[in-house]
């Protein structure tokens, strides 16, 4: 084991350990989260030892809770005594193995399993002049002492606690052949179609990499194409008390062409998404993120499609505007848009071994 998460507790007490941080959400399957505390029992006085694992989403910053508003709302919590042990000798992962070889007797293994239909952890991406934490799901670990696991009525001193925040991941499967959709429209004083036929390379798209639209264009009209427009929209889905979608551009280009009348045309073009491009754009939503470091834009979030999910979804979709102008006096008024829509799957791939 490489390196090793810990935090301890302001009064020494307890001190929480993880061999990682980032556990993957395999869609039919979600790694166990799986950790142990060190627990010194001269300073519980006689209470317990508990351990929670929660998914929440977070409105804002924590220091803005000064009126009793909670700022946080919880959509999924498990919790489990650790200290006294309160399920004799459990199973212990290879993880907590090693975890024990290096923090002795006094360690006391923990383990949470996940359901499938938990959201990942994203962020939405602050404004510019947006202090504070983002708002978006995150993943919080917290040991702490107490006398009851879930008593309202039971303060607990912050010295009494100590908690690590983790990732819940996805990766990219494995690719297959990409989508198509076509649309044939007629225009006013015309009697017959344009067809658009737009298609991606492959299902799947690293994060950075090109994106490949293959266009197909039968013009079967009078009217020329003369600007074909290639975008990627972000579909954020914010699931809490209600289901509020929000729509953002995040990459947009317009390629000059010369379709003419009775004609057709084929042609590929790339665009590629990324979040360094979309910097001043606020509710963005981005891949979670642990500390300072570097993101991403979000993942596309992948389901089973059988349990609704709450929190954040993401999708995308690549949209394709093929504009075409009739000649003469009412050429301007004439024109029309015809527009094709692919989803598009955005992702980060597994890593190696």
């Amino acid at each position: 084991m490489s390196k090793v998460f810990k935090k301890t507790s302001g009064n020494g007490t307890l001190a929480l350990y993880l061999g990682r941080r980032d556990f993957v959400d395999h869609v039919d399957r979600v790694d166990i989260v799986d950790g142990l505390v060190k627990v010194d029992p001269s300073g519980l006085n006689g209470r317990k030892v508990f351990v929670y694992l929660a998914c929440a989403f977070r409105y804002g910053s924590d220091d803005l809770d000064v009126i009793g508003l909670s700022f946080r709302r919880d959509i999924w919590i498990k919790k489990v005594q650790v200290y006294p042990a309160a399920d004799g000798n459990p199973t212990k992962t290879p993880m907590q193995e090693s975890l024990l070889k290096k923090v002795g007797e006094q360690g006391c293994p923990f383990s949470f399993q996940m359901p499938t239909n938990l959201p990942c952890s994203v962020s939405l991406h602050p404004g510019p002049n947006d202090n504070g934490k983002a708002c978006g799901v995150d993943f919080e670990v917290k040991a702490y002492i107490a006398k009851e696991a879930s008593n309202p009525d039971e303060v607990i001193d912050k010295k009494d606690t100590c908690r690590l925040m983790i990732r819940k991941i996805q990766f990219a499967p494995t690719n297959k052949a990409g989508p198509k959709a076509d649309i044939s429209k007629q225009f006013m004083m015309s009697d017959k179609p344009i067809h658009v036929e737009a298609s991606l390379e492959k299902e799947i798209y690293y994060h950075g990499d090109p994106i490949t639209v293959i266009l197909k264009i039968n013009n079967e009209t009078s009217k020329t194409v003369k600007k074909i427009k290639v975008s990627v929209d972000q579909l954020t889905s914010v699931v809490l008390y209600s289901s509020d979608t929000y729509t953002k551009e995040v990459c947009s280009e317009e390629f000059t062409e010369n379709i003419g009348a009775n004609s057709t045309f084929e042609k590929t073009f790339q665009i590629t998404p990324l979040l360094s491009n979309n910097k001043e754009k606020r509710g963005l939503a981005v891949d979670g993120k642990l500390k300072d470091e570097d993101t991403n834009l979000a993942s596309t979030t992948l389901s089973q499609g059988d349990k609704e999910m709450q929190g954040i979804i993401v999708h995308y979709k690549v949209k394709v505007t093929v504009t075409a102008s009739g000649g003469g006096l009412l050429g301007g008024l004439t024109g029309s848009d015809v527009v094709v829509e692919l989803p598009l799957t955005l992702m980060s791939p597994k890593p190696a071994g």
